[in-house]
């Protein structure tokens, strides 16, 4: 491309879309455009359309060329965009003193436990001050190790990610041991890449094995019994995923492919090992929305065989015992547990045994201590624990604070003690023991995350949707907050893919909540908090009513007191990142400042994105290439709803050339395009970094800077100190 070329900048493009109504502006968002501060313009961006014509709608795309992601071109473009952000954000006071309290906040690690194997317990975790986590081991005690360990302790380390890249940016997790504790399977990920590397580490002798899996997308991996191979998932992004054995000492090349085929790119295809390794229990996984559950007998050799095929439910499977269990919404919305004999499969789901029945509130998880079953729920967004006995009576209940998000955990061999982590927008981690008889508690390993959640209020309110759906809010902020309309607010949102969105600590919630603010987290359709019905009503056909959701939230908020169009901030990532990219195009007088980060924009073209994509993601979102679906996807895709000559708010998205699960030339794309169209004179700014990506990718210097960057761009945005 020529830089005559790149200088250019074309007339606006006839319109790909009839235009959706806009509504009026507030007169206070026409004042901060008219009153604000003057911004520097954004680089100048090359207009090159191209028209598409789908399903007999033509549509102008002037930014194309950004997709090519190695083009000097876009290289160039890059390098002058991240000059602009850090101009706009500018290190200023604010943005000082900002990184230096996350720093405070974010270099604490978190509970960490043991995995016995052989002589030696393993675990892995960042330790305060270091850039990258590494993966280290101590002797293993005689006697079980009562609690967490020690972060300060001296270990040995056993895998420095450091030494294969010195900038902090890979990252290594542990996988699998084999039986004897002689051999561990780890990962290795460079950068942000969804992708890793599978090596064999020799724990005798520090040396890795031959045998090792390239960089790829893998599932589960785990060791036969034996310890003379092991199982994983490979997917492919052309042809799906398949299930395949190695060998030790073989040549990768001669894997045994043991399930998948026939199963697209579309599906994830995953497996687990149970009935001591006589079972592989293979699941499909149908976006999120369904799954198949095949049985391979490997005892018998015969070839896998179907236990659940078609069913319109998600199953969730492990063995317990001889048993395979199965958490499901098959004939229960909101949950159930079942129970079947592998050997033994009556074809008939109605005729498995059931362990726990549907009940009142969302069944997320569950566990065995001792002889008890302990069964988490879900309540209006906040966790529950109820014990049950071997005949399934109640034999009590966890005592978990309101609003908080609780796990349980077995501790010592007598199963009449557990160990209850707790958390919430308030409360950093914290561990607590707990006597199963009497329930009570006491401290066992508190946070030492410097904040004091007793100088702030967290409550829960109830908002009303547009089609008249109720759902929930949590807002926090300081004691005794005055509700006259004047707080700088930022609401959070995801609303997608079954996912709980919980109130859980987070250091830029608090660092935004001490600078005066409210904090917000909008519960949402899509996401899975109040079971199946709840999830489907914001998929597919119904994912508008995500977008609804999370306006009426931002409503509510100004409604009631909390703060107004030119205080309000909204931040969404992934999915979170189309939220808000849908949101400040459908409501860009709501909002006075964005943050939107490895998001999800040019919906239309979505799946044509196949060389760094999440292709089950379209039967989450709908496929552009389905006419039905396409007409749907076009009413809220941001890149195609973003209009000339409209004054949007400040908006800041990030992104990295690593993401291989969120395309980032959507993220470009999107930058120039409200960079050329907004009229606000508010600035839009792209902070990219090369080694990012959905999977990280980020030093936890990086983490902190792009955390204090954000936080000081939204706060400027708002006027706030």
């Amino acid at each position: 491309m020529a830089d005559s070329m790149r200088r250019a900048i074309a007339a606006p493009s006839s319109r790909p879309f009839p235009l959706l109504p806009l509504l009026p502006l507030a007169a206070l968002a026409v004042c901060v455009a008219a009153c604000g501060p003057t911004y520097p313009a954004p680089p100048e961006t090359a207009r090159v359309p191209v028209v598409d014509t789908l399903h007999a709608v033509a549509f102008t795309d002037d930014y194309r060329w950004l997709e090519d992601q190695e083009s000097a071109e876009t290289r160039a473009w890059i390098a002058e965009q991240n000059a602009y952000a850090q101009q706009i954000v500018g290190d200023t006071p604010l943005r000082t003193e900002l990184e230096g309290r996350l720093r405070e906040l974010m270099d604490v690690p978190g509970a960490i436990f043991p995995r016995r194997a052989g002589e030696y317990e393993y675990f892995s975790f960042r330790k305060p001050g270091r850039e990258v986590g590494a993966i280290y081991r101590r002797p293993a005690p005689e006697e079980p190790d009562e609690g967490p360990v020690d972060p300060t302790g001296e270990f040995e380390v056993v895998i420095d990610p450091l030494d294969l890249h010195p900038d902090g940016t890979t990252s290594v997790s542990i996988l699998d041991f084999s039986p004897d504790g002689r051999l561990m399977l780890y990962a290795i990920r460079d950068g942000g890449r969804d992708e890793r590397e599978v090596r064999i580490r020799d724990l005798a002798s520090g040396a890795d094995l031959p045998d090792r899996l390239p960089p790829y997308l893998y599932g589960n991996i785990a060791f036969d019994p034996e310890g003379d191979g092991f199982y994983y998932s490979r997917r492919s992004r052309e042809t799906g995923a398949r299930i395949r054995y190695h060998r030790l000492g073989t040549d990768i090349e001669e894997d045994e492919e043991l399930f998948g085929e026939g199963h697209g790119p579309e599906r994830f295809v995953n497996f687990s090992l149970g009935g001591d390794g006589r079972w592989l229990v293979y699941t499909v996984q149908h976006g999120w929305a369904r799954t198949d559950v095949y049985l391979h007998d490997l005892r018998s050799g015969a070839a896998p065989a179907p236990l659940v095929v078609g069913a319109p439910a998600r199953l969730s499977t492990r063995f317990v015992e001889d048993e395979l269990f199965l958490l499901t919404n098959l004939d229960a919305p909101r949950n159930r547990l079942l129970a079947v004999d592998p050997a033994n499969p009556d074809p008939d789901p109605a005729a498995w045994r059931e362990v726990l029945p549907e009940a009142d509130d969302l069944l997320t998880g569950y566990r065995f201590i001792g002889d008890d079953l302990y069964a988490d729920y879900l309540r209006d967004v906040s966790s529950r624990i109820v014990r049950y006995g071997p005949d399934g009576a109640v034999k009590g209940e966890s005592p978990i604070p309101a609003h908080h998000v609780a796990t349980l955990r077995s501790h010592g061999e007598d199963g009449d003690e557990a160990l209850l982590t707790l958390t919430s927008l308030l409360t950093p981690s914290t561990v607590v023991k707990l006597d199963l008889e009497t329930m009570e508690t006491e401290d066992w390993l508190p946070s030492s995350v410097p904040f004091d959640g007793s100088e702030y209020e967290l409550k829960q309110v109830w908002y009303t949707s547009e089609d008249g759906t109720r759902a929930p809010m949590y807002i926090a902020h300081r004691a005794g907050l005055a509700l006259d309309g004047r707080r700088p607010a930022l609401l959070y949102g995801y609303g997608g893919f079954n996912v709980n969105l919980l109130p859980r600590f987070d250091a830029r919630a608090a660092a935004w909540m001490e600078r005066g603010g409210v904090y917000a987290i909008a519960t949402l359709r899509g996401g899975g908090e109040f079971g199946e019905e709840w999830h489907r009503d914001g998929m597919l056909e119904n994912k508008p009513n995500v977008f609804a959701d999370f306006i009426a939230a931002a409503e509510w908020l100004v409604d009631n007191g909390y703060t107004n169009p030119n205080r309000l901030a909204i931040r969404g990532g992934s999915n979170g990142g189309l939220l808000v990219g849908s949101a400040l195009t459908k409501r860009p007088d709501l909002f006075r400042a964005v943050f939107c980060g490895f998001p999800d924009l040019d919906m239309v073209r979505f799946y044509q994105f196949t060389d760094a994509n999440n292709m089950p993601a379209l039967l989450e979102y709908g496929n552009a290439a389905v006419a039905e679906e396409f007409e749907v996807l076009r009413t809220f895709s941001p890149y195609q709803n973003v209009r000339d000559g409209v004054d949007y708010p400040a908006v800041m998205l990030t992104q990295g050339d690593l993401d291989t699960r969120v395309p980032p030339l959507q993220a470009r794309k999107m930058t120039a395009r409200l960079q050329a169209a907004s009229t606000s004179g508010l600035p839009v700014i792209l902070d990219y970094d090369p080694r990012a990506g959905h999977a990280g990718g980020r030093a936890f210097s990086r983490n902190v800077r792009n955390t204090a960057m954000e936080l000081a761009f939204l706060l400027q945005q708002l006027g706030a100190p």
